[in-house]
């Protein structure tokens, strides 16, 4: 069934293939992003998605920006949590401000972006929620304690409300996705690159179709069974 799905994130690297992937499974996409007008309206131009650009860290900018989707285009049923950002360093030289940015951004926006849409989930009795955390929330890394912090963060988050929301006919779910063929990773040195490659047994990156694959799946009526995990996407990198 077609739904109204929110990508957070949902213009560049992975949300860009999540939004596509939720697009092509026949759901009206609404793609959300920060601050790069230019992506952003080529990513409109590109695919025929909706943008909206609002700060996901922000809990009052929040209600007032899905509120309006929902004016626009009617009731969320579909929410991935994917906007993320980095700010790397080794936690004792770690300001202040990276800690709190990462947090906020990759983490305090899960409340802010699902308080305003569960109610009316709750209501409606469905929705899937969506959360893409990462193999370092999992394994943690050095120079991340932010981001590792953040994205193991989701994990719990992620289990706690599909509990709470079982019964309702909402799933809550959890992908981690390991090192991805995104213009992120291609920044990489060469070097480090390839030694991620190395140690990853299927010896590729991945590839940001495979996790948008597995998001639409996530979405569907067909996966109604699976709510509280979390999948492991990484080639085998590590095993949880």
């Amino acid at each position: 069934m077609a739904r109204i799905a929110l990508v957070t994130g949902g213009t560049r690297g992975i949300g860009a293939e999540i939004s596509r992937a939720l697009k092509a499974a026949g759901h009206t996409v609404v793609a959300n992003y920060a601050g790069n007008d230019e992506k952003a309206n080529a990513f409109k131009d590109e695919t025929g998605i909706a943008v909206k650009k609002f700060d996901v860290g922000d809990h009052a900018l929040c209600e007032a920006k899905l509120a309006e989707v929902e004016s626009e285009v009617g009731p969320i049923d579909i929410v991935v949590n994917n906007a993320g950002i980095t700010r790397d360093g080794t936690f004792h030289r770690m300001t202040w401000e990276a800690w709190d940015d990462v947090i906020r951004t990759n983490l305090s926006s899960l409340f802010c972006v699902t308080r305003p849409l569960i109610n009316g989930m709750r209501d409606r009795g469905f929705g899937r929620i969506i959360n893409i955390s990462s193999i370092n929330g999992q394994k943690g890394q050095l120079g991340q304690a932010n981001y590792a912090a953040a994205k193991a963060g989701i994990i719990g988050f992620t289990k706690s409300l599909a509990l709470e929301n079982a019964r309702k006919g909402i799933t809550v779910n959890a992908i981690c996705p390991g090192y991805i063929d995104t213009d992120m990773v291609a920044a990489v040195p060469e070097k480090v690159l390839a030694s991620i490659i190395a140690g990853i047994p299927v010896g590729r990156l991945g590839k940001a179709e495979e996790i948008g694959a597995l998001c639409a799946y996530l979405a569907s009526d067909e996966a109604a069974f699976m709510t509280g995990a979390t999948m492991t996407i990484n080639g085998g990198q590590y095993m949880a």
